[in-house]
């Protein structure tokens, strides 16, 4: 009896692991299943930011792409203010479903070190998917100022400490922290002037009501090739093929300076892995394709296309590059 019992006992054991195989199994299968007929509905492309900017920009460019793949609606949601943290937030309180998917750029980066009590965590809510593109920004004056050279800029704002501003978009935006590293690096006094976001930033600029900013290429080539802006210098430590006459500030006037603008695409935290790969390996297929690296080129756009793990490991990087500069340039939210 008691070897018929013990048998028994492994049989029932058996079936209970063979059962519990069946179940994994199945759910394998679910999981692949639901990922390919993924997406079943519109998807919701946030991008934290008013219409009009880079951001926004590159975001409905590769959106209408996906679209297009995906045979499925993308539903561009601009939810600009409070330095990117309202749309971001709204991302990171979304089900993580791959139906709600957040356009990124350095402000995600700079928050935790300018916000450290953000309702969000940069590195611990959100799922790296893939980094789209990157492009210098280009230092602008309005026309009535004075200077046609980075070096005639720093001597008019030493000869004239904080009467001189500039626009960015927004507190914590690139385009503020930049400016502050060109006054801390230059010794000069600029006053800062926020907008919520790019695009009133630059009707600002354009309007003469400030006198100088960081704008992306796509915005700034238009209005200095029309005269109502003058490019002085490009951030990055090379100069940009679309803008090659425009020297780099490095060369310019204060070697070392390199500040390189990125886009990317992320999802809330818990999103699944499979669903991730999917969405990067065809935002990859697109951002590879001649046509889409010419548009986002003629924007000025340097078109990209990372993996979801190089994508979360250049994100990390950035938190700290970020968090340093402030430190140094003893930036903060005004």
């Amino acid at each position: 009896m008691r070897l018929a019992w013990v048998e028994a006992g492994r049989e029932k054991t058996a079936m209970n692991v063979a059962g519990l195989c069946c179940v994994v199994a199945l759910a394998l299968v679910s999981g692949v299943a639901w990922s390919q007929a993924y997406p079943a509905k519109p998807v919701r492309l946030v991008v934290p930011f008013p219409v009009g900017g880079a951001s926004d920009i590159i975001g409905r460019a590769v959106g209408i792409r996906l679209a297009e793949v995906w045979k499925q609606s993308i539903l561009v949601d601009n939810r600009a203010g409070a330095s990117a943290q309202i749309g971001t937030e709204s991302v990171a309180r979304a089900a993580p479903d791959g139906y709600t998917l957040l356009v990124v750029e350095p402000t995600f980066t700079i928050t935790p070190a300018l916000f450290p009590k953000a309702p969000f965590d940069v590195l611990r809510d959100f799922a790296p998917i893939v980094q789209m593109g990157r492009a210098p920004h280009v230092l602008v004056v309005h026309p009535s100022i004075p200077v046609k050279t980075m070096k005639e800029l720093i001597a008019l704002a030493r000869a004239r400490p904080g009467d001189l501003n500039f626009a960015s978009p927004g507190t914590g935006s690139m385009g503020h922290l930049g400016l502050e590293l060109v006054k801390q690096r230059a010794k000069v006094n600029i006053v800062h002037i926020p907008y919520k976001g790019a695009g009133p930033a630059v009707v600002d600029l354009l309007g003469g009501q400030v006198s100088i900013g960081f704008v992306s290429v796509s915005s700034a080539l238009p209005n200095i090739k029309a005269g109502r802006l003058r490019g002085i210098a490009v951030t990055t430590a090379q100069r940009f093929s679309v803008v090659p006459d425009l020297p780099t500030i490095a060369e310019a006037a204060l070697p070392g300076f390199d500040l390189v603008h990125w886009w990317g695409l992320v999802a809330p935290r818990g999103t699944s892995a499979d669903l991730v790969n999917r969405i990067a390996a065809d935002a990859t297929r697109l951002l590879e394709l001649p046509d889409m690296k010419e548009r986002l080129l003629t924007m000025g756009i340097e078109a990209l296309a990372t993996s979801p793990d190089q994508f979360g490991a250049f994100v990390r990087s950035e938190v700290e590059k970020w968090g340093t500069l402030v430190r140094d340039s003893g930036a903060k939210v005004e």
